[in-house]
């Protein structure tokens, strides 16, 4: 399987997902994105079509306390800030999107300590 085989298939999950999770006002989507050396979160509200909350391992808010955003590590830390950021405007109840990753790794980490820092999902 080479590397168009696989994203093709990514592309595939992230389009099953999306169909069953949408943001609303009242729980917005929780949309993660896992690169090789970096995680992006962004709490979305998809009836305005508006980004509520976005951060990045590679932020300069986040990367001064996150020494690597691509290692289990980085992704409990970078976890932890976000719901803070999220927490601070208000965003208690989102809606998980793992945007077509599975639920293991920087992924599961990530969300457990989201949730552990206060974010319901």
């Amino acid at each position: 399987m080479n590397i168009q085989d696989k994203e093709i298939k990514h592309q595939a999950r992230r389009a099953r997902i999306r169909t069953k999770i949408s943001g609303s006002p009242k729980r917005p989507r929780l949309a993660i994105h896992r690169s090789l050396n970096n995680l992006t979160a962004q709490v979305i509200d998809d009836t305005q079509g508006k980004t509520l909350v976005g951060l990045s391992t590679s932020s300069k808010a986040v990367s001064d306390r996150v020494k690597n955003g691509g290692n289990v590590d980085g992704a409990k830390i970078f976890g932890r800030i976000f719901a803070q950021e999220a927490l601070k405007k208000g965003i208690k109840l989102v809606a998980f999107d793992r945007g077509g990753y599975l639920y293991h790794g920087r992924v599961k980490a990530f969300a457990e300590a989201a949730r552990e820092a206060g974010m319901e999902f």
